[in-house]
């Protein structure tokens, strides 16, 4: 259900476990379907005033990668203009802008509009900017009630069916519950939850993500943008031995991310305002946007060791069903973040589950057992594509530190896409999050395409590793 559709008003109670963009999604898509709802967020309240500048404000020290750069790709669009449009052309009134991807087509291409052109936009919007216009609009909601300073402790289930029953909270008070979102992010509390209460907890599925990343946020001192958006919703690249991306935000905003394998000690310097400054401006598609009065940096640099791909054991098949019990977001998946897919997902299994409890509203373990078959749907296919991503860019990275070279098994889809407007668009719908990687790669008149693509352009060249190292070091002896 939409968030203008009529409400009808059930007699169920959910508890959604976290204020983040996963239980504000959840709240939001759970109130459309009639529950009452009551959102326990063990941080502050966050704070008033205009979105551009609260943002800025808004300290989330239970949030480690809020203040890191965020996207939000194709299918979080789609499904904000489809299920929250309010929210959408909230943000939109906030100084959030819509980017259209399809200026990044390849060159040469005539540039026509082809259907589903129209699909292929991302927001660009600081991920507080974003979470603070879903906070107002899910706490305007009648029927919704946000907690803060409070936090789900303990589930009681029902000795006879196991269902939920209700939470107790960290301050031991107990609240009836007929759902139970679990929402608290990378935590994935409902693991200790359900150990708690004597339920065995399926495995995850876990993949190194190999990835540490250096952020900082800048706003442009002047109109217009200083370059091209070459990934169509950001600037820069996966280079063969680091990561520089630039992604737009809201009200002149931009963050800038730089990634390198975790432990790497030659560019700790990155964590330097110095360090990260000279790398940046080296970058090709990033030295524009920072040179001398473009841009003014508003955050220091933020470093941040991502957590490994995971696909909890609690939101599949493999666990024993407790009814009225949900993970959501990133406490039922988490991937590599360098892919931008984190928020988008969770807008997309919040909208998902609650269709589901809609048609199915028995609380019961055939309507758990269909909750975790959608999860899985949903997820499996991005924890895998992301994976195996992973351990191929790893490899490359760590051969081209060790001063080897390593074959990058994906370059002539990504070449192919620079020649061939077809190619792109199938491979951009695929990074957007709008078709599954196997829909990709199993289209033979795709491949045969990729196959017969004319050889692409070289690519902008990124400093060597040797220099990378070198203006590393030398901004860090410029501080001494």
């Amino acid at each position: 259900m939409d968030e203008g559709a009529e409400m009808t008003t059930t007699d169920k109670t959910a508890v959604v476990a976290g204020a983040g963009i996963a239980g504000l999604a959840g709240a939001l898509a759970l109130h459309g379907i009639g529950h009452r709802v009551l959102v326990l967020e063990r941080g502050a309240e966050p704070p008033t005033g205009e979105v551009a500048e609260a943002a800025g404000r808004w300290t989330r020290p239970t949030v480690p990668q809020g203040i890191h750069s965020h996207t939000l790709t194709s299918l979080g669009v789609k499904v904000l203009r489809e299920r929250a449009p309010r929210v959408l052309d909230a943000a939109l009134a906030a100084g959030a802008r819509l980017l259209d991807l399809t200026e990044a087509l390849p060159k040469g291409s005539d540039g026509g509009r082809e259907p589903g052109d129209e699909e292929l936009v991302a927001l660009g919007c600081r991920r507080a900017a974003l979470e603070l216009v879903l906070y107002r609009a899910v706490a305007a909601l009648p029927g919704v009630e946000i907690r803060h300073g409070r936090a789900v402790g303990a589930l009681e289930l029902d000795p006879g069916d196991g269902r939920v029953r209700a939470v107790r909270t960290d301050g031991g008070e107990r609240i009836a519950a007929d759902v139970v979102i679990d929402a608290t992010g990378r935590q994935a509390a409902a693991r200790s939850w359900l150990r708690a209460a004597g339920v065995p907890v399926a495995e995850d599925r876990v993949s190194p993500s190999g990835l540490s990343g250096f952020t900082r946020f800048y706003r442009l001192t002047g109109e217009g943008r200083p370059g091209p958006l070459n990934r169509g919703n950001a600037a820069g690249d996966i280079f063969d031995h680091y990561a520089g991306v630039l992604h737009p935000g809201d009200n002149g905003t931009f963050s800038i991310a730089l990634a390198t394998l975790p432990g790497d000690r030659a560019l700790h310097g990155l964590l330097t305002p110095a360090g990260f400054t000279a790398v940046a401006r080296a970058t090709p598609g990033l030295g524009a946007w920072l040179a001398d009065g473009v841009s003014e940096p508003i955050s220091p640099v933020h470093a941040i060791t991502s957590p490994p791909n995971t696909l909890r054991g609690t939101a599949t098949s493999a666990q024993r069903p407790v009814p009225g019990l949900f993970p959501l977001g990133d406490a039922a998946c988490v991937t590599n973040p360098l892919f931008g897919r984190g928020m988008s997902l969770a807008l997309a299994h919040a909208f998902r589950l609650a269709d589901l409890l809609a048609a199915h509203p028995a609380v019961d373990t055939a309507q758990s057992r269909a909750a975790a078959r959608e999860a899985e749907a949903l997820f499996l296919p991005w924890y895998e594509q992301s994976a195996a991503a992973d351990r191929e860019r790893i490899a490359r990275w760590r051969a081209r530190i060790e001063g080897r070279r390593a074959a990058a098994a994906s370059a002539a889809l990504a070449d192919a896409a620079r020649t061939d407007a077809t190619v792109w668009r199938a491979l951009t719908r695929m990074l957007m999050g709008l078709t599954a990687p196997a829909e990709l790669l199993g289209d033979e008149k795709l491949l045969a395409r990729v196959r017969d693509a004319a050889p692409a352009p070289a690519r902008p060249q990124a400093p060597a590793r040797e220099e990378l190292v070198r203006l590393v070091r030398d901004a860090e002896g410029a501080l001494g």
